[in-house]
């Protein structure tokens, strides 16, 4: 056993919590994924601090919260990732696919980055970009499918996002982003412990598996959409949010009202047969790293930015504090370091894989850092499990409803508060774990919304305070 493993972080793109069927969701198909999860341990109660991409994706890489880090919405920069330390440690640090930095192959620690960027990047208002997917299909003669493909189809108003990938399967943005993994497991000649960062873009929208994953979900029941929801209790914010969809095809989804039965089960057989086809393509990755013979020296993580709610709540995708946009699976396995089947209950947030991951190291994570390591968790050290976790989002260019919304899940409850209105959510997760309830202006629920409030209150005071040593580090620092 290496002193310094080897890590493996898989990161994918928009993955709800119900993907794995070793979790005990047994209409997936994820053989793989269930290998790592009876090898390692899972964390049930793995939450995103940001429901959308960058948000969450900056907060993971600096273990820091977006309002601590400036970054609320996809373009705007980040300024620290602690892939730097690992650099600095002596690790070769590579990337391969999606990570939604900005500037968007700006180096953040990494000896290389192969990147892929985005499934649907064909919008007047993203940055232009030709990423290392694009010239793959360029070269091949082929084209890029998109929005304005898509949208050309007869059937583009009634499949909700869900297509078959038409291409030639290798061409597929996780198979391509696998295969080019694997490709430098085989091909580095370093001898250094290694980073593999790798960022599938599924199973985010376009939903677009192959006809053989589909074949795998077509006539198969599969979980029903939370519709028996009252949509008058939502949140203003969350109203607009819904109204937002209907009117624009984000990714490629045309949002519908009111969705039969087979348009629904149309997007989530598309969507469940994304996540088998990245599932297949994490075998070949674990494959990889056997043949290169470092698989008993290397840590792998998988896990996800956030979920989606394919209509659950009648909501499109995510930018929202459902269950399903921001309660993610996360499975950790370390071959002869993690007892194997463990499986862990706390409260914990997604930006502690950041310190988590630099211990494993033998880095001392910085201490400003709001995230908290998972180390003492997964090998069973005595340890003050997170009361309480926080989710943020702001400033977005789809959620224009409201300029902040806060998460706060605590014990049974969760509460969503907005700066802008009086409106809220408040729900029992332990009596309503389907979020049906808002209790928002229940009378007998007033004291614990308060409680809650006040929850969010005391820890921005306590985040300003933990944080000054990374804004003084940034006031001298130029990332990028």
């Amino acid at each position: 056993m290496s002193e310094r493993p080897n890590i493996v972080f898989i990161l994918t793109d928009q993955q709800r919590i119900d993907t794995i069927a070793a979790n005990g969701f047994d209409h997936m198909v994820t053989p793989n994924l269930d290998r790592l999860v009876a090898q390692g341990a899972v964390f049930e109660n793995m939450y995103v601090t940001a429901p959308s991409c960058a948000p969450s994706r900056a907060s993971l890489f600096s273990g820091t919260y977006p309002h601590t880090n400036g970054v609320f919405r996809n373009d705007e920069p980040w300024n620290y990732c602690w892939v730097t330390e690992l650099a600095k440690a002596g690790y070769r640090c590579v990337n391969v696919g999606k990570m939604h930095t900005m500037p968007i192959e700006g180096d953040f620690g990494f000896h290389e980055r192969h990147v892929v960027e985005n499934k649907d990047r064909d919008h007047p208002n993203l940055p232009f970009y030709l990423d290392n997917w694009d010239k793959a299909i360029k070269a091949r003669g082929a084209f890029k499918p998109s929005r304005v493909s898509y949208s050309k189809r007869p059937d583009y108003h009634d499949a909700m996002g869900a297509f078959i990938w038409e291409q030639d399967e290798d061409l597929h943005p996780d198979v391509f982003v696998a295969d080019t993994a694997c490709w430098w497991l085989d091909r580095y000649p370093g001898q250094e412990p290694f980073f593999l960062q790798v960022g599938f873009p599924g199973p985010h929208p376009p939903y677009d598996p192959t006809q053989r994953y589909l074949d795998l979900y077509e006539g198969k029941d599969l979980p029903q959409a939370i519709r028996d929801y009252d949509l008058s209790t939502q949140p203003a914010p969350l109203r607009a949010l819904r109204q937002n969809h209907l009117e624009s095809g984000h990714d490629a989804v045309h949002h519908q009202e009111n969705p039969t039965a087979e348009q629904l089960h149309h997007q989530r057989a598309h969507y469940y047969a994304n996540v088998t086809m990245i599932d297949d393509q994490v075998g070949k990755i674990i494959a990889a790293l056997d043949a290169r013979g470092v698989l008993e020296d290397t840590l792998i993580i998988f896990t996800s930015d956030h979920g989606d709610c394919l209509n659950d709540h009648g909501h499109s995708q995510k930018w929202n504090m459902y269950e399903q946009s921001v309660h993610v699976p996360a499975v950790v396995s370390w071959p002869n370091m993690i007892t194997p089947g463990k499986r862990l209950s706390h409260l914990v947030s997604l930006f502690d894989f950041g310190p988590t991951i630099l211990e494993a190291a033998g880095i001392a994570p910085p201490d400003w850092m709001e995230a908290r390591s998972l180390h003492d968790v997964l090998f069973d050290a005595p340890t003050t499990p997170r009361e309480q976790v926080f989710a943020e989002h702001a400033d977005d260019a789809i959620l224009t409803g409201t300029q902040f919304m806060t998460m706060i899940r605590k014990d049974r409850w969760k509460l969503v508060h907005f700066v802008d209105t009086e409106e809220g959510q408040l729900f029992d997760l332990e009596a309503d774990p389907g979020e049906r309830m808002n209790l928002w202006d229940a009378p007998d629920h007033q004291n614990i919304k308060a409680e809650l409030t006040n929850a969010i209150l005391i820890w921005r005071i306590e985040s300003a305070r933990k944080t000054q040593g990374f804004v003084r580090m940034l006031s001298g620092n130029t990332a990028g």
